[in-house]
């Protein structure tokens, strides 16, 4: 499985290392290399982001407290020379804290915890256990419910939880990241907030895709080469 990470540090140096440790390992892609935590929430408002690689020191916004301005983030690894702030780091539910100058060994471990918690997290939603499974159950308030692949229109992010527009909407516990894994071939993420079927895409025009009932969803930056490319396959 691919990570998608990306680096926030205000010193060079210490980001050029990062990425050359990234480029060694073969299942870490580089989304971007970022300075200040405002590049950050940038690149996460358009990008989906497995892995941030944050250094707690950083100028106009500190690490940590760009780690509290955020609703839904990546799994994230502190890269710092100060081992004061490890309390507070894991208070914020970081999977690792690296202290500088730390190995390329040190750093392989941290990104396991990442692959290792995505292998064994378990899901609040389960397919029906077939080899083309056709519907999906969702749990929503007190409720199972089962819903035909088919009738979902679009999934929108919202929050640690997320919304299944059908006929109506459905609010689940889940991120849209870990629902897309559970999703067909027929579903493709256009946006960092948006999921949608392949098949209820009325029309593409411009950044907006056109959905049934005048729905219109942005394509965002940077999903949008791999919107056309299936349009194109289509």
């Amino acid at each position: 499985m691919m990570l998608q990470c990306i680096i926030a540090d205000d010193e060079p140096i210490a980001r050029q290392i990062i990425e050359t440790y990234i480029q060694q390992i073969p299942n870490l892609s580089l989304v971007a290399s970022c300075k200040d935590a405002f590049e950050v929430m940038q690149v996460l408002a358009e990008q989906h982001v497995d892995i941030l690689f944050l250094d707690i020191n950083m100028p106009k916004l500190s690490g940590l407290s760009l780690l509290k301005t955020l609703q839904v983030k990546p799994s994230v690894i502190l890269t710092t020379a100060y081992s004061e702030y490890a309390l507070e780091g894991f208070e914020l539910a970081v999977t690792d804290y690296l202290l500088k100058p730390f190995s390329l060994e040190r750093f392989i471990q941290a990104t396991q915890k990442v692959q290792q918690k995505t292998i064994d997290t378990s899901p609040m939603i389960a397919i029906e256990e077939k080899e083309e499974a056709q519907t999906i159950f969702v749990k929503s308030d007190k409720q199972i419910m089962k819903i035909n692949f088919d009738e979902i229109a679009y999934i929108e992010a919202y929050g640690n939880y997320i919304k299944i527009f059908t006929t109506k909407m459905i609010l689940t516990p889940q991120t849209l990241t870990e629902f897309l894994t559970k999703l067909p071939q027929q579903f493709v993420r256009i946006h960092k907030s948006f999921v949608v079927n392949f098949e209820k895409i009325k029309m593409i025009e411009g950044n907006l895709i056109h959905l049934q009932n005048d729905v219109k969803l942005p394509i965002g930056k940077s999903f949008k080469k791999d919107v056309l490319e299936r349009v194109q396959l289509g």
